[in-house]
């Protein structure tokens, strides 16, 4: 395993080998949320993800990082409004693994997408690629980054589902957020274990994906969407 000293107690580890490993070929993480249980005003998943992965909203959206954001839609036939947090989707056939020309982009066997520092060029195809607009580039450099969330300048990130809590049997921190707040919006769960909340939820109840004409099967659905 590589690592580069960041700073004092911080460590950039290649993804590609020590994450990969931990990843159980028989699950696939995913998330569900339910948009009528988001509310518009509520950013509590957005700010978890930020503080819990080390990244800032300083106002700038061309060049800060963007994990997670918060969406408003509006159908303009029936006049409703919802909004629902957006991220990167876990696709089953990631655009952005496709594209990536050194494997920096890649696919772990429990569905989890993410990107490995050492091999990232910051060439930035992935993100021309993602239509959900989910990944950053960081053009600035690093300060007070968290020990397991590695990140680094020149390179693209998005949102990783939390692995590092997955891996010893947490959620992610913007799952924990909604419904440490009340709102029990985002579900999740295994999607390949028939007996999880969210795979009994998802037969009961209707969902959708976005962009799902891609025909991407992303690890994210949506609840009253439409």
């Amino acid at each position: 395993m590589t690592t580069i000293a960041l700073a004092p107690g911080v460590t950039l580890i290649a993804l590609g080998g020590a994450v990969e490993g931990k990843a159980d070929p028989n699950k696939r993480w995913g998330l569900l949320i339910d948009v009528n249980k988001c509310g518009a005003d509520c950013t509590a998943c957005v700010t978890a993800c930020s503080q819990e992965n080390g990244w800032k909203d300083t106002g700038h959206p061309q060049t800060d990082a963007q994990w997670i954001r918060k969406v408003d839609l509006k159908d303009m036939a029936t006049g409703r409004e919802v909004s629902l947090p957006v991220m990167c989707q876990h696709c089953s056939t990631p655009p952005c693994v496709d594209v990536c020309p050194t494997g920096a982009s890649f696919k772990r066997a429990d569905g989890i997408v993410l990107v490995d520092k050492h091999a990232c060029i910051g060439c930035r195809y992935c993100m021309m690629a993602c239509p959900y607009k989910a990944r950053s580039f960081v053009h600035e450099p690093l300060e007070d980054q968290k020990t397991d969330v590695p990140r680094g300048k020149g390179t693209v990130e998005s949102c990783t589902l939390c692995v590092h809590r997955i891996d010893v049997g947490g959620s992610p921190a913007c799952v924990e957020a909604c419904n440490t707040n009340g709102h029990g919006a985002m579900l999740f769960g295994d999607l390949n274990d028939p007996n999880s909340d969210i795979s009994q939820t998802l037969r009961e109840y209707p969902s959708a994906a976005l962009r799902g004409d891609l025909h991407l099967n992303p690890g994210v659905r949506y609840q009253n969407l439409s």
